[in-house]
């Protein structure tokens, strides 16, 4: 749920056989190849260790400025996590901040929030806090399997605590219940699940956070405790200080010669940049984009797709260029990522059923299956034949992981976003996630993005909605129960679009 920005600085997941050993096997070996942890995603428990938070906090302004394009972070109604901090400090209530994600750079924008904008409003208000203000947090259970040693170590000493994201997680779900109702830090995660590259744009939230935090009421009551339980939404967007539509122009350019829409480099001047211009030239790709996906699965993997009448000329002028309807899009685009859950769904036996993004989750959990073997207690035991049938099955179900990654960046994607509102924030979020499909395509590097400009972030944080007072229609029946989430997770849904729009 919180997808670690330290995955930037590691490699991409391994294609061969990770076989992980039953907890109690004796073997150490980890998905880093690290003594230090059990290969399994619940073996990497938080360990939190203030030494290493004190030295993220330190060193988080050079990360921000070497890894990112943020070079300014602000911050709206900061006084209510200095008093919720005060409370929680007191004994007096839990929270769990339920953060927008809509960029991989937001973990690092967080903890410039607490690590630095927090104790500055404590002291301006003259509130006396413990430090370091920091706390726990959820992450993906993918990321320990392939993201090295170091990060592992690293997440663990940090207080986070993995998650599976594509099954009931019954270890990971204890670890972060008891850390919420029961740790020294607040918690924080990330409703969405997963990163959409809309800052204005949310992904619907998953009901999972809502849970937690009613299980956190009851443990605390059956305690005896007194704390009450609150969620804090806090939204996350990004601007660009300097518009840079040169560099977006240049890089719908790059994107245009990788697909074969334009035959050599268009030399682009400043006047002759225009956001009509851009809106075509993007649209126009899309469209193109779209129909060769379309083509692609139909021929090679026979799923039925409409056809389009009329497609894109390479080589097209921009101004002759007729674009098909919003409308049109948005259904081609759906039947599109649709056909594409379905051919890896069809690999690994799974049902079509249930949302996008509940699709991508089921696959992604059956790729890690299937890549790393719990079933294999010791590979030194598999003959050289049974090691290269296993490393096969590992090698297909990475590829056919690849069709999930594709939806997954493009479930937020509509016709209608940039025309909506034609912001260089938009023109440069489609732009960038068009280039992510096509870098994954050409078998390079979608996380490696081009830097268009110089960004600031804002950070709204909102009001704490009160978990306790909801608790009797929660607690009354199996039927309240399920309403009680319900009715949480689309108040916090709908407290996060209200961040999300931007005047």
């Amino acid at each position: 749920m919180f997808n670690s920005g330290f995955w930037l600085l590691v490699p991409p997941l391994p294609a061969r056989i990770s076989p992980i050993p039953l907890p109690n096997s004796g073997e150490l070996p980890c998905p880093a190849q690290s003594t230090r942890f059990n290969p399994r995603w619940n073996s990497c428990p938080p360990a939190l260790d203030p030494k290493v938070v004190r030295l993220l906090h330190w060193l988080l302004p050079l990360i921000i400025q070497r890894r990112t394009a943020i070079r300014e972070i602000q911050a709206e109604n900061v006084e209510v996590l200095v008093e919720l901090y005060h409370q929680f400090q007191a004994g007096k209530i839990r929270f769990l901040m339920a953060f927008r994600h809509p960029s991989t750079d937001d973990p690092l924008c967080l903890a410039y929030l607490l690590s630095r904008l927090v104790p500055k409003a404590a002291k301006q208000q003259g509130v006396s806090l413990q430090f370091p203000i920091h706390a726990h947090f959820m992450y993906d259970r993918g990321i320990p399997l392939w993201a090295g040693s170091f990060i592992t170590w690293a997440l663990s000493r940090l207080g986070g605590t993995p998650i599976m994201r594509g099954k009931v997680d019954r270890a990971g779900l204890r670890s972060a219940r008891n850390l919420l109702a029961n740790g020294n830090l607040p918690m924080m995660a990330a409703p969405e699940g997963a990163t959409n590259g809309h800052t204005e744009v949310v992904s619907p939230l998953e009901p999972g956070i809502s849970q937690l935090c009613f299980w956190c009421v009851e443990d605390i009551q059956k305690a005896a405790r007194s704390e009450q339980v609150f969620i804090v939404p806090i939204g996350i967007q990004y601007c660009y200080i300097t518009p840079p539509w040169k560099e977006v122009a240049d890089l719908l350019t790059e994107l245009e010669i990788d697909t074969g829409l334009v035959a050599k480099t268009a030399i682009v001047s400043e006047s002759a940049i225009d956001e009509a211009t851009l809106y075509r030239r993007l649209y126009r790709l899309g469209e193109h984009l779209l129909g060769v996906m379309e083509q692609y699965y139909t021929r090679f993997y026979h799923q039925d797709l409409p056809v389009a009448k009329v497609k894109p000329e390479v080589g097209q002028p921009i101004e002759s260029y007729i674009p098909i309807s919003n409308e049109e899009f948005a259904t081609r685009l759906n039947a599109l990522l649709n056909a594409a859950l379905k051919v890896a769904e069809e690999y690994f036996n799974l049902p079509s059923k249930g949302s996008v993004i509940d699709r991508c989750r089921r696959l992604e959990q059956s790729a890690w299956d299937y890549i790393y073997r719990e079933d294999i207690k010791n590979v030194e035991t598999l003959s050289p034949l049974e090691h290269g049938l296993a490393d096969r099955v590992a090698e297909e179900a990475d590829l056919r992981a690849w069709h999930m990654r594709i939806v997954e960046s493009f479930v937020a994607v509509t016709g209608k976003y940039v025309l909506e509102k034609p912001t260089i924030e938009r023109f440069a979020e489609t732009a960038l996630l068009m280039r992510d499909m096509v870098a994954r395509i050409k078998g390079k590097d979608p996380f490696n993005r081009p830097k268009l400009g110089k960004m600031k972030a804002l950070i709204t944080v909102g009001q704490p909605i009160s978990v306790s007072d909801r608790w009797k229609t929660y607690h009354e029946s199996r039927r309240g129960a399920k309403q009680a989430v319900t009715e949480l997770t689309q108040d916090l849904q709908i407290a996060l679009e209200n961040m999300a729009k931007s005047e």
